[in-house]
């Protein structure tokens, strides 16, 4: 027992003060330097992909990038709008405007074609990324202009406002988030352990990883820039993996103690506990940041950000359980200790553990009655263990949730195989698109009035702009393309109203802007840009020998997005099957279990996948999870959810697998080892389950449509691979395999993990 787990384990447990201090420490060191560092948000050139983000490139070195712009609407409150109201709206509105810093530029007021509505058009200065940072001092604006004119009504929307709104309407989701998640976490640890102290120590744990992480997260943003939702998972993983890798180890603490029936030190059954559990939290940790890491193959800033949390908020829950977690214990153990010598003292009868998370209970949890003792043997013959009938055999919901793999393993494999493919099936039909603005929820008051805006003013629903670039002597050829391009664009029912044209200061770069009267998530919004793309500049610009050129907007970006995912997909994927593979070679030198686990997760993965097909590409879950279906999926949920689900099924993986590896190098045959290491480890993988699922579920109520999506998908993933994958198929794949299930190298019998080893004539420790 002189792994690296142990050795850290022993060094918490010899000097626990210091060690949870030392946490402590880390943790506000972790905010500090975070805080000092700031955090590094991402800039609009690092989400450029494909050609829409070539042509934005070539705008901005032209400095003809788009500029952000804020749309204000000024109508009468009831009636018709009187034409000197408004014209003193308006220039009281622009004068405003014009004196900010802020503004570029204010355009001349556009009235609407039932002559109801005034749209004034605001453009920003700066960077699109922070525009949203300056939206405040136009808002502030517009509100002065509709106290000096009450009988008007003045509204402001556009891409900052919206934008400010999603982000404020986030923190509120995470708000109400952790209103729920936190409680019910609780409550749920609180049935698990029978005692609000030992129920509070995973989610302390799990609360302070989360603050390190966030910390820590803003360091890394200098490295991989944040784009805004890491908060969200560091806060969604970080609660999930820090509460289940904080109950694996807790789990085996008191299994052992409940073997010893008191007469082990605490230090010693937290060394037993990281020599076992702990080595499963490390190989399990680390193949969940393994997995993630493949995001980093997507070359994009989005996954990347996300790839970060999660790695970051993963490390520091692994550190968390190895270091603070066995101090935690030992303290906690100790008190129990000197308590039950005082009642010693006292002459009164000192009780036996209680509640253990495996349901070891006061009677049989000593070894005298349960068998786990000397005489009882130490569970992997008779099933029982340290417990007696709740014990390690796992009690009768587990024994009878594993029966039909026992007793019919290929009848259970093959029915339980063939379920989650039909949920599979849904997956064929996957139809991603990138969320755009039209996506939001309407609870944002800038949504409403970017509908009202689009009602009014179909031709500015949609703006593509071709961007140019040929040397300087060649403008003109250039401007004549343009023109010939415009001709074109105006015989096309697609596009509407007046073509604008920019040339940059050395001529070599020019934009022109073709706007379109449809939404952006429409039809004929993307037909218009195929035209363009694939019709229009080809038989103009691209016939001027040396021209670069291509297409951005909104429009394109959500077009080149999923193109550009779906080149990276094969690598990713490729990556992450490998990465699965060899983790699992590494914890059990079995390839077997290696293709094993790769097949599982895949299935798994790909089910869950497929059920959120079947929710949100359809109507009719939409009532009973309150969102608006789009007909798609977010173009970012499929690949990120694919290798999350992976890596965090590599954590029950680990955790049933290292169990029944345990009971072989004891010598047990692998049969029974399968179904004791299953019902040994089938409460604590349950419990860990409901946590995940509870963090994940709270995600559903999120009003952005992405997080309900990856809110959904990952509890229901979690509660297939728990209660389908590890109870019925993965026990009905090894008892058919058998010994082959190790293949190419067999456990040596004897080699056992270590267990607890009893001392005669130690007195009996309450450890309540």
């Amino acid at each position: 027992m002189n792994s690296l787990t142990v050795r850290m384990a022993r060094s918490s447990a010899r000097h626990p003060w210091r060690a949870i201090v030392g946490w402590l420490v880390f943790v506000a060191l972790c905010l500090a330097v975070g805080s000092a560092v700031g955090m590094n948000s991402a800039r609009t050139a690092d989400y450029r992909v494909g050609e829409a983000g070539r042509a934005e490139a070539m705008a901005a070195e032209g400095q003809l990038e788009r500029r952000s712009a804020e749309q204000v609407l000024i109508s009468a409150r009831s009636g018709t709008l009187g034409t000197e109201a408004a014209r003193a709206a308006v220039r009281d509105l622009t004068a405003r405007m014009e004196r900010l810093p802020e503004v570029a530029e204010v355009a001349a007021p556009v009235r609407s074609a039932d002559g109801l509505i005034l749209m004034v058009e605001v453009a920003l200065r700066g960077e699109e990324r922070d525009a949203k940072d300056k939206v405040d001092a136009l808002t502030a604006q517009t509100t002065a202009v509709q106290r000096a004119h009450p009988e008007l009504l003045l509204q402001e929307t556009g891409s900052p406002s919206i934008s400010k709104g999603v982000d404020e309407q986030r923190g509120d989701d995470l708000a109400l988030s952790e209103k729920i998640t936190l409680p019910v976490t609780l409550l749920t640890l609180l049935v698990v352990f029978g005692s609000l102290t030992m129920a509070a120590v995973p989610l302390l744990l799990a609360l302070s990883s989360i603050a390190a992480a966030v910390g820590l997260s803003m360091v890394a943003s200098h490295v991989s820039p944040d784009t805004g939702v890491g908060t969200n998972v560091i806060l969604m993983i970080g609660l999930a993996v820090g509460v289940d890798y904080t109950l694996f180890y807790l789990k085996r603490e008191r299994e052992e103690r409940a073997r010893s029936g008191g007469r082990l030190s605490s230090q010693a059954l937290v060394e037993l506990a990281a020599a076992t559990s702990g080595r499963a939290v490390m190989v399990s940790g680390f193949a969940v940041v393994a997995s993630t890491a493949t995001l980093y193959l997507a070359s994009d800033v989005v996954f990347s950000s996300l790839a970060t949390g999660t790695v970051v908020v993963v490390l520091v829950a692994m550190a968390s359980s190895l270091t603070a977690l066995p101090a935690l214990l030992t303290v906690l153990g100790k008190r129990a200790e000197r308590r039950s010598a005082r009642r010693a003292e006292r002459g009164r009868p000192v009780r036996r553990l209680r509640g253990g998370i495996g349901g070891s209970g006061e009677k049989g949890g000593s070894g005298e009655k349960g068998g786990s003792g000397e005489k009882g043997g130490s569970g992997e013959r008779g099933g029982k263990g340290e417990s007696g009938k709740r014990g390690e055999s796992g009690g009768r919901v587990w024994t009878a949730l594993l029966r039909p793999a026992a007793r019919h393993p290929l009848a259970t494999l093959g029915v339980s195989v063939l379920a989650l493919l039909a949920l599979v099936v849904p997956l064929a039909g996957l139809h991603i698109t990138e969320m755009s603005r039209d996506t939001h929820s309407r609870e944002i008051p800038a949504m409403r009035v970017y509908d009202r805006l689009n009602e009014a003013f179909p031709q500015h629903r949609v703006t593509h702009q071709v961007v140019v670039r040929a040397d300087a002597a060649r403008a003109a050829e250039v401007a004549e393309a343009l023109d010939a391009l415009t001709r074109l664009a105006d015989a096309d029912p697609l596009f509407t109203g007046t073509p604008r044209l920019r040339t940059s200061a050395d001529h070599r770069v020019s934009t022109l802007e073709l706007r379109v009267p449809y939404l952006g998530d429409s039809d004929q919004a993307y037909d218009s840009l195929d035209h363009l793309r694939h019709d229009y500049l080809p038989a103009t610009v691209g016939r001027i020998a040396g021209a670069e050129y291509g297409v951005s907007g909104d429009v394109a970006r959500y077009t080149d997005y999923p193109a550009h995912q779906n080149g990276k997909l094969p690598l990713v994927l490729g990556a992450l099957l490998l990465v699965t593979f060899l983790m699992t070679l590494y914890a059990f030198r079995s390839v077997v279990l290696g293709l094993i686990g790769v097949a599982l997760n895949l299935l798994s993965a790909a089910a869950a996948l497929g059920l959120l097909v079947l929710v949100f590409q359809h109507t009719w879950a939409e009532g009973l999870l309150d969102f608006r279906s789009t007909g798609s999926i977010g173009s970012r949920v499929p690949l990120f959810l694919f290798v999350i689900l992976f890596g965090l099924s590599m954590d029950y993986q680990v955790f049933v697998v290292s169990r029944i590896r345990e009971a072989v190098l004891a010598g047990t045959p692998t049969r029974q080892a399968v179904l004791d290491g299953v019902r040994r480890s089938a409460s604590v993988v349950t419990s860990a389950a409901v946590v995940m699922t509870t963090v994940f579920v709270s995600f559903v109520f999120l009003h952005i449509i992405e997080m309900k999506q990856i809110g959904f998908v990952l509890a229901a993933a979690v509660l297939l691979d728990a209660f389908v994958v590890r109870i019925l198929i993965l026990p009905s794949a090894m008892l058919l395999l058998g010994e082959r299930s190790w293949w190419p190298a067999r456990p040596e019998r004897g080699a056992a993990e270590p267990r607890a080893q009893v001392p005669p004539g130690r007195p009996v420790v309450d450890v309540r």
